[in-house]
């Protein structure tokens, strides 16, 4: 039987690279490779025009294609960015801000969207563990100093209560946050404000890691930032192709991850990061061996907190439940 050719669309991680360039196989599939300069980029052409059979999407992009409980796409449990966001929460350190609570009443950019993935769990994170609400503070929406267009291609409720603004194209979020005209930004991309060490910002958490090992180890989540979506035609007319293009994306994960652990025993010589095979011993300390997991099973609570999150911020009318986003043959998985 002839394969199925699939158009395949993901960014250039290191978890899909053994899918493109051949070393990973997906059983049945004749597969066709696609990225672009950057994520957006593809999840545009995916929400758009259909781009693609299989397309990374963000969480937040692939929710507010949903209408009313239904969607066009379905996703599988592969989750090809994730990323704690304690980190991600920066501040002008002449504003006033030195708890979370601080952040009430002020100022506060973000990148792209009211609601980007990053902003989504930030948000929800100073929601629970620190009672400061979106409706609390005042929204600023623009870009940052690397060039990427607004995001327009997608809904962008804003829910009734909060004060939310977009700036004009070319204002750089990170240039306001230094000059003190924002209080503070969340933004998944790090501004070159901070990247430059300049001595007038600063992170809210100012060691973040250690309170994102700390928020793990109390509700055991990883934070989800992108899924991979199939269409629902293609999931109920082949599910078992849709199958095998999850076994792939998994088996292209976790072998990259065993060369990583394999390569621990000569101190990872191959990559240029210094300590690089601490860090990885560190992370599976807190994480587990399978430090990046797909599949349900292994990230109910950090889906589950994407869709609590998503609704309860005014970003989908109702909320979603983990069987309306994911293909239902990949539920046990």
């Amino acid at each position: 039987m002839r394969n199925r050719k699939l158009d395949i669309a993901f960014w250039n991680y290191d978890r899909t690279r053994l899918l493109a360039d051949g070393t990973v196989k997906i059983d049945g599939v004749d597969a066709t490779f696609h990225s672009a300069r950057i994520v957006p980029q593809i999840f545009e052409a995916m929400i758009q025009q259909r781009t693609y059979d299989v397309s990374e999407l963000g969480m937040t992009y692939l929710l507010r294609t949903f209408v009313n409980g239904e969607s066009p796409f379905a996703a599988i449990p592969v989750f090809t960015n994730r990323a704690f966001r304690h980190g991600a929460i920066y501040i002008n350190r002449a504003s006033g801000i030195k708890r979370p609570e601080d952040l009430r009443g002020k100022r506060i950019g973000e990148l792209a969207l009211y609601g980007h993935d990053a902003g989504v769990m930030s948000k929800g994170i100073l929601s629970d563990e620190f009672g400061v609400r979106p409706d609390q503070c005042r929204w600023l929406i623009g870009g940052i100093d690397f060039p990427m267009d607004p995001v327009d291609f997608v809904s962008r409720p804003v829910p009734a209560g909060v004060e939310v603004e977009y700036a004009d194209k070319g204002v750089d979020l990170g240039d306001l946050l230094e000059a003190g005209e924002i209080d503070a930004l969340i933004s998944a991309d790090i501004p070159k404000c901070v990247l430059e060490k300049s001595q007038r910002v600063g992170r809210l958490f100012e060691d973040y890691e250690a309170a994102e090992r700390d928020y793990y180890r109390r509700t055991a989540i990883f934070p989800i930032m992108h899924t991979v979506v199939v269409t629902r035609k293609l999931a109920a007319e082949q599910p078992e192709v849709v199958k095998a293009v999850y076994q792939g994306f998994l088996a292209a994960k976790n072998q990259m991850a065993e060369q990583y652990v394999k390569g621990m025993t000569f101190n990872n010589m191959d990559v240029m990061v210094p300590g690089f095979t601490k860090l990885i011993g560190d992370r599976r300390d807190l994480l587990g061996d399978d430090w990046w997991p797909y599949g349900i099973g292994a990230n109910r609570a950090a889906i589950d907190a994407v869709l609590r999150y998503h609704c309860a911020q005014g970003l989908t009318d109702r909320l979603l439940t983990i069987e309306d986003v994911f293909v239902p043959g990949l539920l046990n998985s």
